[in-house]
C-alpha cells in the first residue's frame, strides 16, 4: 500500500483529471505542486485549494525538457516531502496518418511522451530517497487499442505504456520503495477533444464537429470519479488502471481479438452514437 500523505506534483493540473486530482489529493492531506501553461487555471484552483495546504504554482510546458527539470528542482525545493508524481498532462490531435504532417506528429509527441518520459527522469532521483513513493504516468485507453484517425496519439499512447512497464520492472527488480501506475482512461468528461488540433490535411470543419460531439457523448466519466479511480490505484499500488466501463470493455475486447477487434468494436461505437 502507498499512503497519500506528504506531497503530490501534477502536470496539466489546470483542468480536467489533474485539477480533480489536486483537489482530490488536497483534502486527503498532500501539499502540492502544480504544473500547467495555463497560470490563471493553476492560480484559481490553487485559491479554490485554499490555505488548508501548502500549494505551489509553476507555469510548465512539459513539451520543453527544460521546463520540466526546472518544475521539478523548485517541486522538491518547495516541498521536500514530495513522494507523488503524476505526468498527466496531454493534447489531442485530430486526422488520419496522411492528414497530419511530421511537425503536428513531433509536437504531440513532445507533449504526450517526452512530458512523461521528461517527467519521470527529472523526479526520479528524488522519489528514490523516500521511503516510499509513487510516479503516475497517464496513458490512454488509446494506449491498449488504436483506433483509425489517431495514429500519433495511439502511438503516443502505446509509448508510454511500454515506457513504463519497463521502468515499472527494473524498478521492482531494484528493490526500489518507488512503485509506478500508469493509467488507460477511456472517455472522461474533459475539454480535450474540444481543444484538439487538426491536421494539415484535414478540410472538413464538419468532420472536426462531429468527431468532438462523438467523444462528449460517449465521455460518461467525470473527472472526479477518474481522480478517485486513480488515487484508488495508487493506495493498493495497482501498475495498471482502468478507469471507466467503455475502457474495461475494451480492454477484454482487445484481448480475445488482438487483431481483429476493431470491426466489432466499430459496430458497438455506430450503435452507441446511434442511441441504441
Amino acid at each position: 500500500m502507498t499512503a497519500i500523505r506528504g506531497a503530490a506534483a501534477i502536470t496539466g493540473a489546470a483542468s480536467g483529471i489533474g485539477r480533480a486530482l489536486a483537489i482530490e489529493l488536497a483534502q486527503r492531506g498532500c501539499d502540492l505542486a502544480l504544473a500547467d501553461r495555463d497560470e490563471a487555471g493553476l492560480k484559481t484552483l490553487a485559491a479554490e485549494i485554499g490555505a488548508t495546504r501548502k500549494v505551489s504554482v509553476h507555469r510548465v510546458d512539459v513539451g520543453e525538457a527544460a521546463d520540466i527539470a526546472q518544475f521539478a528542482s523548485e517541486a522538491i525545493s518547495a516541498h521536500p516531502a514530495l513522494g507523488i508524481v503524476v505526468n498527466n498532462a496531454g493534447v489531442a490531435l485530430m486526422g488520419s496518418f496522411e492528414e497530419i504532417d511530421q511537425a503536428q506528429m513531433d509536437w504531440l509527441f513532445d507533449i504526450n511522451f517526452w512530458g512523461v518520459v521528461h517527467g519521470t527522469r527529472a523526479f526520479l532521483p528524488h522519489l528514490k530517497t523516500r521511503s516510499e513513493a509513487h510516479i503516475v504516468n497517464l496513458s490512454s485507453i488509446f494506449g491498449i487499442i488504436a483506433p483509425p484517425g489517431q495514429s500519433a496519439y495511439a502511438a503516443a499512447k502505446f509509448a508510454v505504456r511500454g515506457f513504463s512497464e519497463s521502468v515499472r520492472h527494473e524498478l521492482s527488480v531494484a528493490g526500489s520503495p518507488v512503485k509506478l501506475s500508469v493509467v488507460h482512461p477511456g472517455g472522461v468528461a474533459t475539454a480535450i477533444a474540444r481543444n484538439s488540433r487538426t491536421g494539415v490535411g484535414v478540410t472538413d470543419n464538419a468532420r472536426r464537429a462531429q468527431s468532438i460531439e462523438r467523444f462528449e457523448n460517449a465521455a460518461k466519466t467525470t473527472p472526479k470519479d477518474a481522480a478517485l479511480r486513480i488515487i484508488k490505484g495508487i493506495e493498493k499500488n495497482e501498475p495498471r488502471i482502468l478507469i471507466g466501463n467503455d475502457a474495461r470493455f475494451m480492454d477484454l475486447l482487445q484481448r480475445f481479438r488482438p487483431g481483429t477487434y476493431w470491426a466489432p468494436l466499430q459496430r458497438k461505437l455506430e450503435r452507441m452514437a446511434k442511441g441504441t
